[in-house]
């Protein structure tokens, strides 16, 4: 049954909202109501993900999120009784311009500086022995960091998720909030389709449609989605299935195993804000014929599945972790730009302290907040894939 008042009201149910839930309810912060529109937790971004996790960003807050994700990720069977299927193939960034040698170099001396070890630069006769099936024409040099790799979406949810409700969080599936009242300045109640809930707190983590929630409240947010699209192909025997996930930064070309096949992906510079699940035939041939350049041997496979997702783009790349300055009570937790997924963990810890706290102390996310857009204070990442 729907309540009537809650403390704290979550508006999503993909990984990020179910790892706010989870570090809410664990810390005891009262009647949390956690609100998905679909039938099940998961079916949005979250469902239609490529499963990458990374150390290897541009700026320090990312960086900082990845090292606690990460941890979460690799021990999640130990704190969450379900593997998250992290497997540590490593992520290599081939750089084709001096441009890109010179950023990327730079990321790795910050990276290493923030606490990652592991990353190191590869100059182009160290590249080879990593993906001898690879075309490296072209390539002037990488960046390749052993502890990147590939994990499960749907289990760290559905872990995040069970540990919520084991802590007393309430979970409502195929509840669509299509009003949020205000008064005095700050929040007041959720309008839903199963009735009203009236509440302080509400937290936006509706991932591509946080600015239509945000709207709701008179909220402008600057996140809008785009479509991103990726295949996988039948069984190719010649990979094996430790062989690492490979990014031709210049075109956003990506490949990594998946399951005896590859998937394979690239963002199409030309997308143009909506939330449509359409595959663009045109644009699968253009990522097909870049794939079989970088990888011949992908003229031997057949495209077994296609599929297309949403990214939550924001203008610099970073989410909004925060709470809005105009509208007391409302956060929000959304716009990670396609690094949502593997920064999960993270997010519902910092959100929970500043919900609670007033502040963030695992991690100062105090530049992810709403009004940096308004303000010209942007956070770029330049490493978005």
């Amino acid at each position: 049954m729907l309540p009537k008042t809650a403390d704290i009201v979550i508006i999503g149910g993909g990984c990020m909202g179910t790892s706010v839930a989870y570090y809410l309810a664990e810390r005891g912060a009262g009647k949390v109501l956690l609100l998905e529109r679909e039938r099940f937790l998961g079916m949005g971004s979250t469902g239609r993900n490529a499963g990458g996790v990374r150390y290897q960003f541009s700026t320090e807050v990312n960086i900082r999120l990845s090292l606690f994700s990460l941890d979460v990720i690799s021990h999640f069977e130990d704190g969450f009784g379900i593997s998250a299927g992290y497997r540590p193939i490593g992520y290599l960034f081939l750089l084709t311009t001096p441009a890109e040698i010179a950023m990327f170099k730079a990321n790795v001396e910050l990276q290493r500086r923030v606490g990652v070890p592991w990353v190191r630069y590869l100059e182009p006769d160290e590249i080879a022995p990593l993906v001898p099936r690879v075309n490296l024409d072209g390539v002037l040099g990488a960046t390749f960091c052993p502890r990147d790799g590939l994990a499960d979406p749907n289990s760290v949810t559905q872990g995040l998720a069970k540990r919520a409700r084991q802590r007393g969080a309430q979970i409502e599936t195929e509840t669509a909030v299509i009003g949020i009242e205000t008064a005095g300045g700050r929040v007041a109640a959720v309008i839903t389709d199963r009735g009203t809930i009236a509440t302080r707190t509400v937290v936006n983590c509706a991932g591509p449609w946080a600015a239509t929630i945000g709207a709701m409240a008179g909220v402008e947010i600057p996140i809008v989605p785009l479509r991103r699209q990726f295949f996988t192909t039948d069984a190719l025997p010649e990979i094996p299935r430790d062989h690492t996930f490979v990014i031709e930064f210049a075109t956003s070309l990506y490949f990594h195993p998946e399951g005896a096949g590859l998937l394979v992906g690239m963002s199409n510079p030309d997308e143009t804000p909506g939330d449509t699940y359409a595959i663009d035939e045109e644009f699968h041939c253009k990522t097909l014929e870049r794939a079989m350049y970088r990888l011949p041997l992908l003229e031997n496979a057949r495209v077994a599945s296609q599929t297309a997702g949403l990214y939550e783009v924001t203008p610099d790349a970073h989410p909004i972790l925060a709470q809005a300055r105009a509208l007391a009570g409302f956060y929000i937790a959304a716009g990670f730009s396609g690094h949502g997924f593997q920064h999960s963990p993270a997010t519902g810890r910092v959100m929970s302290e500043l919900i609670l706290d007033g502040k963030a102390t695992t991690i100062d996310i105090s530049m992810l907040d709403l009004e940096r857009f308004a303000e010209g204070r942007l956070v770029r990442e330049m490493n978005v894939v």
